[in-house]
């Protein structure tokens, strides 16, 4: 019988001895067709070779895909046949289909079932039924229980040929050409020496300074010391490498040599402390690894260019990164004095991550997905929370492809068959319909024995509780599931449904009018059911659809809500908006407290993070015992400076329609005692005020609505000035106050723009607006309306640029306003590439106890992501979301109206949208 092999001089040697029998024994390889990239084998020819020697029969089924050539194995003494049910024992790399298996035969290859793994639980259901013996490669281990059978290091050499490859065209989308563009994908090469060959070409050139200086010294960090981590530092070694200890990248990060890279072995003392004293203790970590945390993004991540991760992740054990961690990391760093546009500095210094465990939420939290070798590479946006399929944009460049090793699949089939070899004819040896307890197996083939004779093997009966405990896991999540219906696909509507699909207990049912948003949002978000309806226009489906639900969320127009908020209290379903509280929902009051349920309102940027940093600022304020004097609050969205290029200095990413309808509302303010009034129809624009708090945004601001009705509920009765505005840039006003003068910001129902009207110009209705008979001249109607706007040539030019005056066909809609929006929407969008902003600015005047005086300021600046959220849709659908999964959670109970003034919801808000990257900062004048 073979017993054992041995390596000599990198040969394998093979020393067998012969039995009378077993030339009865028939072993087949099965044909991989599970993953088109699946070009191994469990043994190469010289594996068969050695089997056929010793008399064994060895059946290989064809197939075209397999790396090694079919006539390989006819030379070794194979027969190529498809039908393999004469074998005793069938072997593969992968699992077989389940209508593929034979029954009462021994099977063996990697099952991936020891975990109760959901997708192959039906192939185990099979191989119990048909009484199949089942052997496991992953549970072949010594007595050590380290793993005698693996393709551990052909995983790491490919995984780090494939990172370096998509470090070449990560650098290259950041604008740097560098050596490992001329570096391929793992499975490009014939063999691991082309790749090693091609790796030390990129070394040659790095060693000889060709590496951009603006991206500093690179650095590699491994984690693990097992084949896989081997198998990555093999390849690496390639390159013209130094390895340091982990305490000393933080120096060659920031002064290394540029002709040469740097790596460094993480083992587990090098990052994890004890919570209580700091310390690591091996001993106890192994008993209690819940009681330590990773330094990782502390001590490591901050001066490491690449990741290589080989570690698998525990219950209970810290990660290395979370994606709070991530955050951090990705914060851009400062621009050095010298840095060019030709020429720019790394935006962070971690750029990618290699996961070779392809672990999903694993030790790197937010790997939840694997990649493949024909997608291999994806960016993580730690702020968005979101992973999108390029090397372009914002965040790190991940690659965790979990079957490494099938792009050198020659070179892992040999390493593979190998380690294999030695245990192939005991289990050859035996017949799957025999009981197990008569065969005489060796402790590493038995103890991987998962199935035998129709049942699990002792050692593997937890396989069904494990079963049992996630079915019941499942049946009672099935019983908490949570449902919300989300009102409208608008530009909030991103944020809102990125940040409650991550939980999988939510299910979310979209509503809107807009079919083609629909189906992008129901495409790119997970758990949700698009429903193409107008909830105004189908008021009893709307009524059925929100009896279905646990939660509303509106992001309709506020005109909308009271209709809404009136099917939630029939339903007793808790609704919330990021809407202002109006007084038609103010109505609403008793109706929604008999109905014992939560509607939350004014839950976005402003009104909404307002409330919340203005109360911050305030509780605390009377907590040592100051009295507020003073409160002024102006927030704008604006396009980001380089995109404000036209007459009003704006684009739209909100609802057009309610910007242009807030310039001609009222407005009532408290000015140094005084209560100012600003009557509706557009006096507002005449009240309007440089802003220099920001000096190089040139941004003006104008009372927004009623701010003395925050005094009460802020309780600063005391304040003297309550004034809360809206900021643009300079101009903006100035423009829109020519549409007032010439009737556009109109709301009244025009019937000429109905839909059942005929067709009307722009030319044409400004006729009609400025008094002259229609058709006119361009001049005699440019005019008019240049006499109309008391020779105001700033607002002309506005009108001009936006296509008044011409034969365009106004939009239908119920009013003049409302076609003016929908025409401004299509000429005023935010382009590809372009983003906006957001700009807040708070100030508090407080008098302290001792008498003296403090102004406290807010800022909150937010830009917009080109390829991602706006930073309107981040700054209102954020607050929303988590407000509707606090009211979900049961962290806000109180019934009835509520807007977010109290700290038990201001105060894991304001926490929870820091985690999303919206941050703010205070600062302090104190006069004496």
């Amino acid at each position: 019988m073979l017993r054992a092999f041995s390596h000599t001089n990198g040969r394998c040697v093979f020393h067998y001895t012969k039995c009378w029998h077993h030339r009865k024994s028939v072993l087949a390889i099965r044909r991989e067709d599970v993953n088109a990239w699946e070009r191994r084998a469990p043994l190469a020819p010289k594996h068969v070779k050695e089997l056929t020697k010793m008399g064994y029969k060895v059946l290989v089924q064809p197939s075209n895909r397999r790396a090694i050539h079919e006539k390989e194995y006819v030379k070794a003494g194979a027969i190529i046949q498809e039908d393999i049910s004469e074998a005793s024992l069938i072997i593969g790399v992968k699992r077989p289909p389940e209508d593929k298996l034979i029954p009462k035969k021994n099977y063996a290859f990697f099952s991936h079932t020891i975990k109760a793994q959901e997708a192959n639980m039906p192939l185990l259901d099979e191989i119990l039924r048909q009484e199949i013996r089942l052997f496991d490669y992953e549970k072949m281990v010594d007595h050590k229980g380290m793993r005698v059978v693996a393709f551990g290091k052909w995983a790491g050499v490919a995984g780090m040929i494939n990172i370096l490859h998509g470090l070449g065209l990560r650098f290259l989308a950041l604008g740097h050409h560098t050596p490992f563009m001329h570096i391929g994908m793992a499975h490009n090469y014939r063999n691991s020496s082309q790749a090693v060959q091609a790796v030390r070409d990129a070394g040659y050139e790095i060693s000889l300074g060709l590496m951009p200086k603006s991206v500093g010294p690179l650095t590699f960090v491994f984690t693990g010391t097992g084949n896989v981590s081997k198998g990555a530092q093999e390849m690496f070694s390639a390159l013209p490498c130094e390895f340091v200890e982990p305490h000393e990248l933080k120096e060659v990060s920031r002064s290394g040599d540029l002709r040469k890279v740097y790596g460094t072995v993480l083992s587990r003392h090098h990052h994890l402390v004890r919570k209580r004293d700091g310390q690591y203790d091996p001993v106890d970590y192994d008993k209690h690894p819940e009681n330590y945390i990773s330094r990782f993004h502390i001590d490591i991540a901050p001066y490491t260019t690449c990741l290589i991760n080989g570690i698998y992740w525990e219950q209970n054990s810290p990660r290395l990164l979370s994606r709070q961690d991530t955050q951090k990391l990705l914060v851009p760093v400062k621009s050095a004095a010298g840095a060019m546009d030709g020429c720019p500095e790394l935006p962070h210094r971690l750029l990618a991550i290699c996961d070779i465990s392809a672990d999903t939420g694993g030790s790197i939290e937010f790997m939840t997905e694997c990649t493949t070798i024909d997608n291999p590479f994806c960016m993580y946006d730690a702020d968005q929370h979101i992973t999108h399929d390029s090397v372009e944009g914002s965040g790190i460049l991940m690659c965790s492809i979990d079957n490494l090793p099938a792009q050198l699949p020659i070179e892992a089939t040999e390493y593979f068959g190998d380690m294999l070899f030695p245990y192939i004819e005991e289990m050859l040896l035996s017949e799957g319909s025999e009981p197990l307890e008569k065969q005489n197996y060796s402790p590493v083939v038995r103890n991987a024995v998962i199935a035998s004779n129709g049942t699990l093997t002792p050692k593997y009966q937890y396989i069904q509780k494990l079963r049992e405990s996630r079915e019941q896991a499942e049946s009672l999540k099935m019983s908490v599931e949570k449902r919300v219906l989300l009102l409208g696909s608008g530009y909030v509507s991103g944020p809102v449904l990125e940040y409650l699909t991550r939980d999988s207990n939510i299910d979310i049912t979209i509503v809107s009018v807009m079919k083609e948003q629909l189906e992008q949002l129901t495409k790119k978000y997970r758990n949700v059911t698009p429903v193409h309806m107008d909830v105004l226009k189908h008021e009893e489906k709307l009524s059925s659809l929100v009896k279905k639900h646990d939660l509303v969320i509106s992001l309709l127009p506020y005109s909308a809500h009271p209709f809404v908020a009136k099917k939630c209290i029939d339903n007793k379903v808790n609704l919330v908006t990021a809407s202002y509280l109006t007084p038609a929902m103010k109505e609403l009051q008793e109706s929604v407290e008999a109905a014992g349920i939560t509607v939350i309102s004014e839950m976005g940027l402003d009104p909404g993070l307002d409330h919340m940093l203005a109360m911050e600022c305030i509780d605390k304020a009377k907590e040592v015992g100051a009295t507020v004097i003073s409160y002024t609050s102006f927030c704008g969205g604006l396009p980001a400076p380089e995109h404000s290029d036209n007459p009003l200095r704006y684009k739209f990413s909100w609802s057009p329609q309610g910007v242009l309808l807030n310039t001609v509302q009222s407005a009532t303010y408290l000015k140094d005692g005084e209560i100012i009034n600003i009557p509706p129809g557009g006096a507002l624009l005449d009240s309007v005020t440089p802003m220099d708090f920001f000096p190089g945004l040139n941004l003006e601001g104008f009372p927004n609505r009623d701010s003395t009705k925050y005094a009460e509920p802020y309780g600063i009765q005391t304040a003297r000035t309550l004034l809360r505005g809206t900021l643009r840039y300079k101009g903006y006003s100035r423009a829109m106050g020519g549409f007032v003068k010439l009737g556009l910001i109109n709301p009244d129902p025009y019937p000429l723009l109905s839909s059942t009207a005929p067709p009307l110009t722009w030319k044409e209705l400004m006729c009609k607006l400025v008094g002259i008979k229609s058709p006119a001249e361009h001049h005699v109607l440019k005019e008019a309306v240049f006499s109309k706007l008391e020779k105001d040539k700033s607002q002309l030019e506005a009108v001009e640029w936006l296509g008044l005056l011409g034969d365009e066909l106004v939009p239908a809609a119920d009013s003049i306003v409302g076609a003016l929006a929908k025409h401004m929407e299509m000429k005023l969008p935010f382009g590809t590439g372009e983003r906006d902003m957001i700009v807040m600015r708070s100030e508090i005047g407080l008098r302290h106890p001792s008498g003296h005086l403090e102004d406290k300021f807010i800022d909150l600046v937010v830009y917009g992501d080109n390829k991602g959220h706006s930073a309107m849709a981040k700054t209102v659908g954020y607050p929303t979301a988590i407000a509707a999964k606090m009211v979900l959670d049961g962290e806000i109970t109180a019934k009835g109206m509520v807007i977010p003034l109290t700290k038990n919801v201001y105060g894991p808000i304001l926490e929870r949208v820091r985690a999303e990257g919206i941050m703010y900062s205070t600062r302090s004048i104190i006069k004496q």
